[in-house]
């Protein structure tokens, strides 16, 4: 299974999870991005307080700390992050001696290496920051001149040599995040284990409902040609069994060479029934450009769940979210 390939890791001590001299009640509960928000809301008890760090409608992949963000940090209990491979912006503060013991990472990755990378790449100077990205972009710049999209089913992605840490998009990682958060919580003083355990129980059962659904849905998909804006809808693709041939661009913040566009281009032509899935948070310029003259249909999916509303039954509807939009790539549904 593709699970076994991704360990998930608790960094979080019990003598944490303490924290302070606060109740139960007054627990503050913070995720990095609103996906992990509905994960912890199915979880989690009624006397839980979440709240999700990255604002509606922005990326992850470019977000930048505001004062009132780092004063949530300061003031959460537990913070739920992907982990350094996903919220780049987050990785000095969550693996840092503030942050870190009240931090809890859902997938693994190699933090004392990235640690070091910030020890001698990441400093607190203004100017030398900017200076920084400025290189990380020529980097990106020069990747997205070498990518190839034919074949690769989206392995490709510029987030490192890793698995694709968009892992909340396949249901049966969820579940195992889900695990690990109710762990986690399991831990505070005075938490209501029965009630956690019987949640954890209860959402496993609603995405295996969901997930048996979606599948049914999806099945008219199988000889359709997807094609991603970039890396974050391939764990759902792979685990729903589509056929997605190819990611427009390993870095969603810049545009592609003209070199990566003409193979792009060649691919989409030798597609059947090419459809590609956008994300809102990016531009949509290029990719306009990119498909003038071609047969090409278009969906828009949101993996940051932006419209979905933040309950315990959320998570099940963003994953209809994904898969309804991912039908209307089917000819008769098509948007051109």
């Amino acid at each position: 299974m593709r699970i076994a390939k991704t360990a998930l890791s608790i960094t979080l001590s019990a003598s944490a999870l303490l924290y302070g001299s606060n109740t139960l009640a007054d627990t503050q509960i913070l995720t990095s991005i609103k996906p992990l928000e509905l994960l912890v809301r199915a979880v989690a008890t009624d006397d839980m307080h979440t709240t999700t760090l990255v604002p509606p409608g922005s990326s992850p992949h470019n977000y930048s700390m505001t004062p009132s963000k780092r004063r949530a940090l300061e003031s959460a209990d537990v913070i739920f992050w992907v982990g350094p491979e996903m919220e780049t912006f987050l990785t000095r503060l969550l693996t840092g001696s503030e942050f870190g013991e009240r931090s809890v990472a859902l997938m693994s990755s190699d933090v004392e290496s990235t640690e070091e990378d910030h020890d001698h790449a990441h400093h607190d100077d203004h100017e030398e920051h900017h200076e920084h990205e400025a290189h990380d972009e020529h980097e990106a710049h020069h990747e997205q001149e070498e990518q190839v999209t034919h074949d690769d089913h989206g392995h490709g992605h510029d987030h490192g040599d890793g698995e694709d840490p968009h892992i909340w998009v396949d249901p049966q990682m969820a579940i195992t995040m889900a695990e690990s958060i109710r762990d986690a919580l399991a831990q505070l003083d005075g938490a209501d284990q029965t009630t956690l355990d019987r949640n954890l129980e209860k959402f496993k059962a609603s995405v295996a409902r969901k997930e048996e659904q979606i599948r049914k849905q999806l099945e008219p998909l199988k000889d359709i040609s997807l094609f991603a804006y970039h890396s974050a809808f391939t764990p759902f693709g792979e685990h729903y069994n589509l056929n997605v041939e190819g990611v427009l661009t390993l870095n969603p913040e810049l545009s592609p060479g003209a070199r990566h566009i003409a193979e792009v281009q060649e691919t989409l032509r030798s597609a059947n029934h090419p459809c590609l899935l956008t994300e809102p948070q990016f531009n949509r310029q290029w990719w306009h450009s990119v498909t003038e003259g071609l047969d090409v249909t278009f969906s828009t999916w949101d993996p940051l769940a932006t419209d979905i509303a933040a309950t315990a039954n959320g998570y099940e509807a963003f994953q209809q979210s994904i898969a309804d939009a991912v039908l209307k790539c089917l000819p008769e549904n098509a948007e051109h």
